[in-house]
């Protein structure tokens, strides 16, 4: 094969990989956006809104299967365009990009920076998954503590003592600790079978 002909070849794979990746990145974001709908909202009086919902299972998947930059993408973009056709979340659109993209990111940079390149793991390995998930399921529960604090606690209820804030962070605990449980156990078993389903159509999807 002469010179040419390679680069020719290699520029064909490089663009089907990039609208592989495109087309994987967009069908998570859908998926994301769907699962938001999948809720029970509980009647907390004060601080906005809390719920037990599957959406942070796909947030997760979608950083252990793009990597930390599309996951964040397509977590945070789901999220937000299920905030905007919600009056409910509506405001809180831009904040929930990075708080629900959170799971995406650190999902995706543990996998892929840590146990692939470091530690040499398979990325389609189960318990690499379920340590990244567990991460990005603690990254999100510092940060949408933070953002319950400020913004839910300070900025929309007005409270002025820190004892008020961490109130209403305490009550909106148990959901979130839910919903990060529910991402940990189904989002490595999602991954692991869509790696293997990917990798025998030979659709794999490289996040580098």
């Amino acid at each position: 094969m002469n010179p040419e002909t390679e680069k020719l070849l290699h520029e064909k794979l490089v663009r089907e990989e990039k609208l592989r990746k495109l087309t994987f990145a967009a069908m998570m974001t859908a998926l994301v956006f769907v699962s938001n709908y999948l809720r029970i909202v509980l009647p907390i009086a004060v601080g906005g809104v809390t719920a037990f919902t599957l959406a942070n299972i796909m947030c997760t998947l979608s950083g252990l299967m793009l990597g930390p930059w599309w996951g964040l993408a397509a977590a945070g973009l789901g999220s937000a365009l299920y905030d905007l056709t919600n009056p409910v979340y509506a405001v809180e659109a831009p904040i929930t990009f990075f708080t629900k993209g959170t799971y995406g990111l650190v999902a995706g940079l543990v996998l892929y920076y840590v146990f692939v390149k470091q530690l040499k793991q398979e990325r389609s390995g189960y318990l690499p998954m379920v340590a990244s998930a567990l991460c990005a399921a603690v990254a999100f529960l510092a940060i949408y503590s933070v953002k319950v604090y400020f913004y839910n606690g300070m900025l929309v209820q007005g409270f002025t003592e820190p004892v008020q804030c961490w109130a209403l962070i305490v009550a909106k605990l148990p959901a979130t600790l839910v919903n990060g449980a529910l991402a940990v156990i189904f989002a490595p078993i999602l991954g692991v079978a869509l790696h293997k389903a990917l990798k025998a159509a030979h659709l794999e999807i490289n996040p580098a």
